[in-house]
């Protein structure tokens, strides 16, 4: 497996983090491609997983996060918990 230098070198932020976090309920909801393989795929459980641990984490770091990554885990939990209402409600079980 072959690791990205820009990325792998690149520093690993709270913000970078939940962004990381982000894209892999984009992913595992058919949003977006995986980028290991250009295709698309989908598993409800692990994006709600993903969702549950992005909503610990908002909730452990209340008041300590800045302005910026306050507003940016809200507006990310906002949008994902919508996609996935969304996705469940148009593909029942």
């Amino acid at each position: 497996m072959k690791c990205n230098p820009e990325l792998s070198d690149a520093p690993i932020d709270f913000s970078s983090f939940v962004i990381s976090l982000s894209s892999s309920v984009l992913i595992s909801l058919g949003e977006i491609p995986n980028p290991e393989t250009q295709e698309t795929s989908v598993d409800v459980c692990f994006a709600k997983q993903t969702i549950q641990i992005l909503e610990m984490l908002e909730e452990k770091t209340r008041g300590n996060l800045s302005d910026g990554e306050r507003e940016l885990i809200d507006q990310i939990l906002f949008d994902l918990r919508f996609k996935y209402v969304s996705f469940v409600k148009h593909h029942p079980a």
